[in-house]
């Protein structure tokens, strides 16, 4: 594997990481929400989460392609932007 290919794949796992670590921060943030009630987490749904909020990341990611750390940062504020935009979108959203 040459190098360029290698860089390539460090900046795709690093926008996979930072969208990662945006998918922990909100778990942790729904967990910790109401401490008074025991929130039940399901396993499945965490590594879903995470997932999605990974390959979110990795999608952001792939536009950074000179360097590991804004690739990082794209990651986990690409996967804030998404989420924002998605809450946004279901408190507009007409349930009648």
């Amino acid at each position: 594997m040459d190098a360029g290919m290698l860089n390539i794949l460090i900046i795709f796992a690093a926008g996979f990481l930072g969208g990662v670590i945006r998918g922990l921060v909100g778990i942790t943030k729904y967990i910790n929400a109401t401490p008074s009630r025991k929130r039940k987490v399901r396993k499945d749904w965490v590594v879903l989460s995470l997932l999605s909020s990974g390959g979110m990341g990795l999608m952001v990611g792939m536009f950074i392609a000179d360097d590991v750390r804004f690739a990082l940062v794209a990651g986990y504020a690409g996967t804030d932007f998404i989420e924002s935009l998605f809450k946004i979108k279901m408190k507009t959203r007409n349930w009648d």
